[in-house]
């Protein structure tokens, strides 16, 4: 009776952390981010911005998710050819929408979206959002080496903790490509080995590798041919482009060019350094990625606080309000030209039911 009420104990203690944690953390970083910021005259300047640059911030915005849904698309394309791009752009665009309500549940939910609406394993689903990530972190990577090229001074030491963050990422994506090779080469003796080694010191932390290492090799198995990696590597240079974009035409919102001088390698090297908040456990980065961005604009190019503060708040309002309507508004179509076809309706508690296949 004691151990079941640990337990019970012990997974509230944890669903409570992982509300307030995040809570917490948001509040902390919105604290540091605008020590130094007059909130009125941000919010002034906000009232004052370019309706015309505004839209295309938005069309891009959008633009970017949908190329997004398309690299996706292709990396599931061994697994089923015909996948809607409606549902794809969907799913991806729900992720978003509820990663900015409760940090990480939204890979969860983008997978799980589109098992259901495709009538796919939600495993398989999950692990290509894994494999998607990944590409992800190495995309990021190389944008990185380019910010550290094209900016004028020495990036490396200007910010401190990239350096040390880049190390750690490259290591991490080293050790994943490695035992995802292993995977592939040496599948049942690697596989095998490790979960057998690691049975002997806890058996919770094998089953955990085993589902691990089964859904890491589900999703990398999925793309095929030369043909499908290259079109991969081709939509993530184009969405790295356009994320960076994106944040140029932050500063045309604000008409900040009348100001400052706005270079599209400026717009790359923000873009490239706030993508580390997203890294940071908070809402739809929230917080963390106004630190890094009022950091970046008034300590690497001498913006004032105020216009940083606003351009930060601004840009994060816009991704965030339109990921939240966009993933509602998406699963209200979808839902609807579902129920036309008569296939069921599903919710955010619908999406985890299991499919038939799958019991």
């Amino acid at each position: 009776m004691l151990l079941i009420l640990d337990k019970i104990n012990t997974r509230s203690v944890k669903k409570i952390l992982g509300f307030i944690l995040p809570l917490v953390f948001t509040i902390f970083f919105l604290l540091l981010a605008f020590q130094n910021v007059d909130l009125k005259k941000s919010i002034w300047l906000i009232t004052n911005t370019s309706l015309p640059w505004l839209l295309v911030f938005i069309f891009i915005f959008f633009f970017s998710h949908f190329i997004r849904a398309i690299r996706w698309k292709i990396i599931i394309n061994s697994i089923k050819k015909e996948t809607s791009l409606l549902n794809l752009f969907s799913a991806v665009m729900i992720g978003y929408g509820v990663g900015c309500v409760a940090s990480r549940l939204g890979e969860v939910y983008r997978g799980f979206f589109l098992g259901r609406w495709e009538k796919l394993s939600r495993t398989s689903m999950f692990a290509t959002v894994v494999v998607e990530r990944i590409i992800d972190m190495l995309a990021l990577g190389f944008s990185c080496v380019v910010s550290i090229y094209i900016y004028s001074g020495d990036l490396l030491n200007e910010v401190i903790w990239l350096k040390a963050s880049l190390i750690v990422a490259f290591s991490v994506m080293a050790v994943f490509i490695a035992l995802i090779y292993l995977l592939i080469v040496k599948k049942e003796s690697f596989y095998n080995a490790i979960v057998k080694f690691v049975g002997r010191f806890s058996h919770k932390m094998a089953d955990f590798l085993a589902k691990t290492f089964t859904t890491l090799l589900e999703g990398f198995s999925s793309i095929k041919g030369i043909k499908s990696y290259l079109l991969i590597l081709v939509y993530s240079v184009i969405i790295m482009l356009l994320y960076a974009l994106n944040a140029y035409i932050g500063f045309y919102i604000l008409e900040l060019e009348n100001t400052y001088t706005i270079t599209f390698g400026m717009a790359w090297v923000l873009m490239t350094i706030s993508a580390f908040g997203v890294v940071i456990p908070t809402p739809g980065a929230t917080g963390s990625y106004h630190l890094i961005t009022i950091f970046v604009l008034t300590q690497l190019y001498n913006f004032n606080y105020t216009e940083s503060g606003a351009y930060a708040i601004l840009t994060h309002f816009i991704s965030y309000v339109s990921f939240i309507v966009s993933s509602l508004l998406l699963l209200y179509v979808v839902n609807r030209r579902n129920f036309k076809k008569g296939i069921p309706k599903e919710n955010f508690l619908s999406v985890f039911r299991l499919n038939m296949d799958e019991k």
